[in-house]
């Protein structure tokens, strides 16, 4: 945004923009300043320019050769150069500002070049609070088909001008003049269009007094021989007729009904595909609306009453009244005008329509919600809106509410601030605690497509309004509602902790059942993929995948990284959330967790230095391994007391705190926990007679007997503590618990919550004899995962 200090100082005098022949665009990829670049590459002028993102309109200007830089820089600013700004760039960090300053380089707003590339032409300037856009491409219809050949200025795409802007050869140009930052006294105006006026952009004129006589001095800029056309049906746009000295033409929607004798438009009818006449009984005895209107909504019938009486007003200064004819022409370009880009844009899918609107104030909602249901009756209207800066929500709370509150469900994300910093207190929670009708709030709008997809149903009317970024959300709902069935799944592995081979084999093997099952299945290295500066848009948008199959171990992985990674892109992920991820990962509080649901566990100690030796440490035979790593990481079978240090020092190779716990002897057994189903149990017999690294991942050198040779009783106590162990830590998918059954009972060391899936891992080799395939454990993995998305926060 500018300020009136800007305004007034930082910007040269628009005559000064004669004799340049060479120009540098700054924000050039807007509607608005790519429409004045094509006019200075139409009339031969070099044109240079900068925006942060590339877009289809900076692909148009590339092939009539206008270099375009993506990223501000000063490099694009030469001697000799005239430099404009959008108004949305802020000139205190610009380097293209700094460098037009340094070279002596005359800056301007888009504006004051487009007044300069006026002069000459006698211009209608449409000004108001609502409807600008509309109302400026009605009227250049119009003059279009009175065969005027306007010059033509909109704020917005035009389908059928073929953009925004068109440079014609005849006396007459129409502009959307703005009153938002005063760019609007950038122009001449022969014609004044003044389409109503209501209180906004306080950030700039701060008071309705002061709006009001900006534009009161606007419209005084009028010559002599000049009008005023105003919405008589406005008490804003009236009041400032009332207070003009000059020419007025008041209007209402009642002319854009009435215009023209109906029986000069039966045969102009036949003329316009599909349409239909429109016949209602007035108490005058013939027809209320003589022709269609495209645009739905009744504001819009005022629209086209204010774009016939200015075409009117123009074709009479030009003493070009034949150029109206019978009015039929001149009416039919008018009210089939087809509108402009985000003006309740149209886009169908399936049962589901898709609708795209600029609204962004209180009245444009109420306007454009009515519209909606005026055009699709009996339909449940769902209206998706992001609230634009922070000072015009804080004016207009109450309000705000008030007319979102016409919708049937509201989903409000959080406020576009354009240039504007936040104001504490105000947020688009504000607007949704005053609101009646159901509002889901989705703080980030880049959920809106998926959140929105999730809750519309068949028969439904979903329109995205604002006149921030939220423009993305249409094609975006589209994208999100053509994603198929069959749910997309990224296998994740590798990982940088010291088990990323053995994740890597997990991985694979995953992937390889994944897609015997017919899934659409990657692998995806999650820590190579951000370490390395790689490209993260498979992982968002309707590019993403429907799940994250976890198969990485150990730190960063099994401790609630790779899970909070995931809950930031929303996508859900097999096994458990981060906090149980994180409380199981930690051995030692794990412990504890269990002591207090009275399951046995191993006595020991935790030590934070190598140096540390408190005096409850068990003495040996011992066992020391890392309080936070996989399984048997670093870990260390002690039998003797010289054995010990050497063992700690191992342990703190892979992690700052250690565990020293008592060797327990007897059978080691693995129990597998799906859901809510304790699996066969495993027995572990290692030829070394100890279960460590080697003997867990080398193939051979474990025999693992399932089910385990175990007693009935002993078994079901084992499933018992495995599924109390699962819910005691809070965990979801698969776990395996590992215990050793002892002679005084069953004893817990420790719970996995991504157990491997290795050819020699031990949960598939339970699920088998729990009679799943390994395809089958992993199909069920992935139901289970996918029915645990968290669902949208509504009231």
């Amino acid at each position: 945004m500018r300020t009136k200090h800007e305004n007034a100082t930082a910007f040269n005098d628009r005559s000064e923009l004669a004799g340049h022949k060479s120009f540098v665009l700054v924000g050039i990829g807007g509607a608005g300043m790519s429409g004045v670049a094509r006019m200075l590459c139409n009339r031969g002028f070099t044109v240079k320019g900068t925006d942060l993102t590339d877009s289809p309109l900076i692909d148009g200007l590339r092939e009539l050769q206008v270099e375009v830089r993506i990223g501000h820089t000063a490099e694009v600013v030469a001697e000799g150069d005239a430099v404009v700004f959008s108004d949305a760039i802020p000139l205190d960090s610009s380097p293209e500002y700094q460098r037009a300053k340094e070279l002596g380089c005359p800056v301007f707003r888009r504006s004051q070049c487009l007044g300069w590339m006026l002069e000459g032409k006698k211009t209608i300037a449409v000004t108001g609070t609502h409807g600008k856009t509309t109302v400026t491409g009605m009227i250049a219809a119009g003059l279009r088909a009175a065969g005027l050949d306007p010059t033509i200025v909109v704020g917005a795409e035009v389908p059928e001008f073929g953009g925004s802007v068109i440079d014609g050869k005849g006396e007459w140009a129409v502009v959307e003049a703005c009153e938002a930052y005063d760019s609007f006294h950038d122009f001449d105006p022969t014609i004044v269009v003044l389409t109503n006026l209501e209180m906004d952009h306080a950030d700039f004129h701060g008071t309705w007094e002061d709006l009001r006589d900006s534009v009161l001095r606007f419209v005084k800029r009028l010559p002599e021989d000049g009008v005023l056309v105003y919405c008589k049906e406005d008490e804003g746009s009236s009041e400032i007729a009332e207070s003009f000295d000059g020419e007025t033409r008041g209007y209402d929607r009642q002319m854009a009904l009435n215009i023209g004798h109906p029986e000069v438009h039966k045969e102009r009818l036949k003329e316009i595909p599909g349409t239909e006449k429109h016949q209602a009984s007035s108490g005058r005895g013939y027809v209320t609306r003589t022709m269609p209107l495209l645009l739905f909504g009744e504001h819009n019938w005022t629209n086209a009453s204010g774009a016939l009486r200015a075409i009117i007003e123009a074709t009479r200064m030009s003493g070009e009244e034949e150029a109206l004819g019978t009015v039929s022409a001149v009416q039919a370009a008018v009210i089939t005008f087809r509108g402009a880009d985000r003006r309740l844009q149209s886009f169908a899918f399936g049962e589901i329509d898709i609708v795209d609107d600029y609204a962004h104030h209180p009245t444009e909602i109420r306007a454009t919600i009515q519209a909606l249901r005026e055009k699709y009756p009996d339909r449940r209207l769902v209206v998706v809106y992001q609230p634009h800066l922070y000072s015009r929500t804080n004016d207009l709370i109450p309000e705000f509410a008030e007319a979102l509150d016409l919708a049937d469900h509201v989903f409000l994300t959080d406020i576009y601030p354009a240039r504007e910093d936040p104001i504490p207190g105000i947020s688009s929670l504000r607007v949704a605690e005053l609101m009646t009708s159901p509002v889901t709030y989705v703080p980030s709008r880049h959920l809106l497509p998926r959140k929105v997809n999730d809750f519309a149903q068949p028969g439904d009317v979903v329109v995205g309004m604002g006149a921030g970024n939220i423009s993305d959300f249409a094609p975006a709902m589209i994208k999100e509602m053509e994603r198929p069935e069959k749910p997309r799944i990224a296998v994740v592995y590798g990982g940088d902790s010291a088990e990323r081979e053995v994740s890597i084999l997990s991985g694979r093997e995953v992937h390889a059942a994944l897609t015997e099952l017919g899934y659409e299945a990657s692998l995806l290295d999650a820590t190579e993929l951000l370490l390395s500066g790689g490209d993260l848009s498979d992982l968002q948008g309707d590019a993403r995948p429907d799940l994250a199959f976890l198969c990485v171990h150990g730190t960063n992985a099994e401790d609630g990284a790779i899970q909070g990674l995931f809950e930031l892109l929303h996508i859900p992920y097999t096994g458990s959330g981060i906090l149980a991820s994180a409380i199981v990962m930690d051995k030692s509080l794990t412990k504890t967790i269990l002591q207090r649901r009275g399951i046995a566990v191993p006595p020991g100690v935790l030590i934070e230095s190598e140096s540390e030796r408190p005096e409850k440490m068990p003495p040996p035979p011992v066992i020391v391994k890392p309080n936070a790593q996989g399984s048997t990481i670093g870990l260390s079978f002690v039998e003797r007391q010289d054995q010990l240090d050497d063992a700690i020092k191992l342990a703190f190779r892979y992690d700052d705190k250690v565990l020293v716990e008592e060797w327990i002897k007897g059978v080691e057994i693995a129990v597998p926990v799906a859901g809510d189903t304790a699996l066969p149990v495993v027995e572990i017999v290692p030829a070394s007679g100890r279960y460590d690294f080697e003997s867990k991942y080398t193939p051979g050198a474990t025999e693992e007997i399932c089910p385990a040779m175990i007693t009935d009783e002993q078994t079901a106590e084992a499933q018992r503590l495995a599924l109390e162990c699962h819910s005691a830590l809070g965990c979801k998918g698969v776990t395996r618990t590992d215990m050793i059954v002892a002679k005084d009972g069953i004893v817990v060391l420790e719970v996995n919550t991504l157990p491997g899936f290795t050819a020699t891992s031990l949960v598939p080799r339970s699920a088998v004899e729990h009679g799943w395939s390994f395809q089958d454990l992993v199909r069920w993995m992935v139901r289970d995962a996918i029915k645990i998305e968290e669902a949208p926060r509504s009231r």
